[in-house]
């Protein structure tokens, strides 16, 4: 759409335009990145003015076309196109980075507002969105392809490498992800140095080595711009990607008027900072020094008039929509059921579990079940199905293939990082609920992106086995110790919303389990964790109706599984495994005439959100605590008081088969027995 105003094509000054109020926004914070910002301009204005599909009324639009930005450092020129759009005032892009604004440095999850995802860590945004075409195909491909949409995503030479880029390249190349294209702002520039004094590799060539159909243009000429986009959104069976060679910080100047472009003092601070001028490269792109935060009236009558163009193009779908639910009522219904996020009414405590299980296998008995019964799960593991156990979910469905998303199962490859990012792509696009599984240990691989799940607040669970140093044979480089504490710091991490932006489970047998199961399906506010173990765990004694009626309290965080007559002598706690050791031991400190009672904690943070009387009634003051954990002491030390005494695990384990480690760590009931008796003889003193 080739439209003049005066001399200049009116697209022209829409980039423009976009590069003025990016450069104005870093330059009144004093703080920022314009000069990416301003290379990207052009490329933003053309997909966004001629090729996004999305409802100017509407931004959470089920069928809008999405679109991710990686790079989260240009936020700038992401607020300032969605203020031509007219979904940010330009008051808000002058309290850019301030508190309390809307326009944060890097940009964070807004759907009413057009922001699709938090973005920052450079990589991840890109991998996102492949989780985003993921869940586009598999809902097309039940739903009908009047239900397709594209997903664009804008990558930074950062981005491109960092190791993530490897996994998400791979995996979207190998899908055939035909729906997902991918910009990459080329300028050659990055925070430091130049790209050629960190990198030789030729990305065209080793995007095409993974199947995607690769293009190089000049990334500041629009017409080239435009003729990209058009074939990619033809393209049938590849992901594509542009690579856009731009000119970081185009249309700057120094204080002689010469150019100021390709500087790499402008990728990271403020033009006047960086040594160029602001005043002159204000004018030299056609602003007024006097309102720099200005769009331009020729600029918002072209926005007016395509924004208009948009509202029909999807009242038109709507109408094809209404259409479609009035002839499949039933699909339409379980379309609905999707996007809302609930799941159907499933008996948990009639699933079978065999007695004396994991809880890695009670899992996969589990997951059988959840495979038949919740339609729009997706379960991804990364090379690890059969030892995680999410084959119990795979066996009742099929693997994502080229081509075909009929199944449910995503085969990550070794690429835990990778996998969780796709996992919270799949979460923002929404209509699918997202799981995935790894050894616990490898949770450390996936801390970046678990950590954006929890500050997007997204429903992702993750499957976590062979949750302690019974790994065994394996040796310490697979046995999880710290891992633990460190996934409970974020119980206690608070969202923007003030809830912890996790919850932790980690279940002390079949039944808490099962349960745990129930909880992390009902929880759709935040990330859930379930810790496995890989050892097989006797089922604890039920003191109700059954087991399973008795582990429903665990949605309290901690309760009572065995107790005294009267005030107990010392409480036993622990999660996981260790429960059931604890309750070996309690038979031996009997023999002494002590009450015990015994405590299943499988999660902290539940705990602490409980009224305190209820907590209170579970752990007293006054009474000695005794924790068992297989982690670091620091796990249940806050559990257990500063008075509390906690036997865990102060360093790297060994090899060997996992009950000689019992053994030697001191794991067993006898050392329960030895290390309470120790600890009430100083307790009473």
């Amino acid at each position: 759409m080739l439209i003049k105003t005066m001399n200049k094509d009116v697209n022209k000054l829409a980039a423009d335009n976009i590069r003025l109020l990016s450069m104005s926004m870093v330059e009144k914070s004093k703080s920022g990145h314009p000069g990416g910002a301003m290379g990207g301009a052009d490329f933003i204005h053309i997909l966004f003015f001629e090729f996004l599909n999305f409802d100017p009324d509407d931004p959470s639009w089920m069928n809008r076309d999405r679109f991710f930005l990686d790079p989260g450092h240009m936020s700038p020129m992401l607020y300032s196109q969605l203020a031509l759009t007219g979904l940010f005032r330009t008051e808000e892009l002058m309290q850019f980075r301030q508190w309390g604004s809307p326009t944060p440095g890097h940009p964070e999850l807004d759907i009413k507002r057009g922001i699709e995802n938090t973005s920052g860590p450079l990589g991840q945004g890109h991998t996102m969105a492949v989780g985003s075409a993921i869940a586009e195909r598999f809902l097309a491909s039940r739903f009908g392809e009047l239900f397709s949409h594209k997903t664009f995503t804008f990558i930074s030479d950062g981005g491109i490498q960092e190791e993530i880029s490897q996994g998400a390249g791979r995996l979207a190349g190998y899908l055939g992800l035909n729906n997902l294209v991918m910009f990459y702002d080329s300028n050659d520039i990055q925070l430091s140095t130049e790209t050629s004094a960190v990198t030789l590799e030729d990305t065209a060539m080793k995007y095409t080595a993974w199947g995607w159909d690769v293009m190089t243009i000049e990334g500041n000429d629009q017409q080239q711009i435009r003729e990209a986009l058009g074939k990619a959104m033809k393209s049938t069976d590849k992901p594509v990607l542009i690579i856009g060679k731009t000119i970081m910080g185009k249309g700057l100047l120094d204080n002689e008027g010469k150019s100021f472009e390709r500087k790499t003092s402008t990728h990271g601070m403020p033009v006047s900072e960086a040594g160029g001028s602001y005043e002159k490269s204000l004018v030299n792109l056609g602003g007024d020094p006097q309102d720099p935060f200005k769009i331009f009236s020729e600029v918002k009558e072209l926005y007016e008039k395509i924004l208009d163009e948009k509202r029909k193009k999807v009242s038109d779908w709507k109408k094809k929509k209404a259409v479609w639910a009035s002839e499949n009522s039933d699909l339409d219904n379980k379309l609905t059921m999707f996007y809302s996020g609930r799941i159907p009414e499933i008996d948990f405590g009639s699933i079978p579990q065999k007695e004396g299980s994991a809880t890695r296998a009670a899992s996969s008995a589990v997951l059988a079940v959840l495979a038949k019964n919740i339609e729009n799960m997706v379960v991804a593991s990364a090379d690890l199905s059969n030892s995680d156990k999410t084959d119990g979910f795979l066996k009742n469905t099929r693997a994502f293939k080229k081509g075909d998303f009929s199944g449910a199962f995503l085969q990550a490859g070794v690429a835990e990082l990778t996998m969780a990012a796709v996992m919270n792509g799949m979460a923002l696009h929404g209509g699918v609920i997202p799981a995935c599984g790894t050894f616990f240990v490898f949770s450390d691989y996936m801390k970046p992106a678990v950590r954006m799940a929890c500050l997007m607040e997204l429903p992702v669970i993750y499957i976590w086995t062979h949750d302690a140093f019974r790994v065994g044979e394996d040796g310490p480089t697979h046995q999880p110790v710290e891992q633990e504490a460190q996934i409970r710091l974020m119980e206690h991490l608070k969202n923007h919303h003030g809830e912890n932006s996790i919850t932790v489970l980690r279940p002390a047998d079949s039944a808490e389990t099962t349960v745990a199961w129930k909880l992390a399906l009902e929880n759709r506010k935040t990330p859930t964790a379930l810790i496995l173990s890989r050892q097989n765990i006797k089922d604890l004694p039920p003191s109700g109706s059954s087991r399973y009626a008795d582990a429903l309290s665990l949605t309290k965080g901690a309760y009572i599984v065995e107790d005294c007559s009267g005030k107990p002598d010392i409480i036993l706690l622990a999660s996981g495994s260790e429960v059931a050791t604890l309750f070996e031991g309690a038979a031996l400190l009997r023999n002494e005439g002590l009450k015990i009672r015994i405590v299943s904690a499988p999660s902290e943070g539940l705990f602490r959100l409980q009224q305190e009387d209820y907590r209170k009634s579970v752990i007293p003051g006054g009474i000695p605590v005794f924790g068992l954990t297989a982690g670091l002491p620091v796990t249940l030390q806050g559990l257990a008081g500063p008075a509390g005494k906690v036997w865990g695990v102060p360093g790297f384990g060994y090899s060997a088969p996992y009950k000689v480690l019992d053994e030697k760590f001191g794991f067993t009931a006898e050392n329960v027995y030895r290390q309470v008796k120790e600890y009430l003889a100083q307790y009473k003193k």
